[in-house]
């Protein structure tokens, strides 16, 4: 039988959770509060002000086929959250033909800081998802995503993967980027123009509006990351490797040139 969940997150400037509700195997936990990501080391510092933590915590096998599951998160005027995960997502075969649905949508107001950290999304062989990133930012609201995918566990060939990150600020688009891999995706996903056979990809997303004064310069980050600056005060890093320790690796090193906030 296939589950229908959604998960909601609501952040306060005061630091306050009004409403932190799991759903399913979506379990919300508010974890210790944080400060900004350091690095690769893991840690989180103090020095611009501690973040309200949520952590996902997968209650359960999912996504599996034919799952309809999503997180709806509200990042209030002045509120500071970091939201990250407990382990992986591993997108799963299931019992149902119809392929699984992972929805995030996520707004941030005026003033407010996100920082969507979760560990990585696993493609299994089988499997068939199509998840949707949606976000919708206010004018001086900042912000830090990364997506990571990983195409099958070792060893074994990825299922069907379909992501879509959608970003709009002040009402006007900033990003909109699909992403198709496995069997059923379009020719071409694996080859040089993609991920050149690598099997792990993802992107970092850096939104401040102090990037309006001072823009981000396009660089690469060796021969397999590079950084561009977008139309807006923002700028997405992109990076594949061949593993999901050199792709948290090369993210990790940009990130803490991007956002010390």
């Amino acid at each position: 039988m296939s589950l229908r969940a959604t998960a909601r997150i609501a952040a306060d400037a005061d630091g306050g959770l009004p409403l932190l509700v799991s759903d399913g195997p979506l379990a919300l936990r508010r974890t210790r509060a944080a400060g900004p990501y350091t690095g690769a080391a893991g840690s989180y510092a103090e020095a611009s002000g501690p973040y309200t933590r949520v952590t996902v915590v997968g209650a359960m096998s999912a996504p599996l086929g034919g799952d309809r599951l999503a997180i709806e998160t509200e990042v209030r005027d002045g509120a500071r959250l970091l939201v990250d995960s407990a382990a992986a997502t591993l997108a799963l075969p299931g019992r149902s033909a119809e392929p699984a649905a992972y929805d995030l949508r996520i707004t941030v107001g005026d003033g407010a800081v996100l920082r969507w950290l979760p560990e990585q999304l696993v493609s299994v062989r089988g499997s068939d998802l199509r998840m949707r990133t949606v976000v919708e930012l206010a004018p001086t609201a900042r912000l830090v995503l990364r997506e990571e995918q990983i195409l099958g566990r070792h060893g074994e060939p990825p299922g069907t993967l379909f992501t879509r990150l959608t970003v709009r600020r002040a009402g006007r688009p900033l990003l909109d980027q699909e992403l198709a891999c496995g069997p059923g995706a379009p020719g071409g996903w694996d080859g040089g123009a993609v991920l050149g056979g690598h099997r792990a990809t993802g992107q970092l997303l850096v939104v401040d509006p102090a990037f309006a004064g001072k823009p981000v310069r396009a660089a690469l980050f060796g021969e397999n990351a590079a950084v561009t600056p977008l139309a807006g005060p923002a700028a997405l890093a992109t990076a594949v490797a061949p593993d999901a320790l050199t792709l948290r690796r090369l993210l990790d090193r940009i990130l803490s040139e991007l956002a010390p906030f």
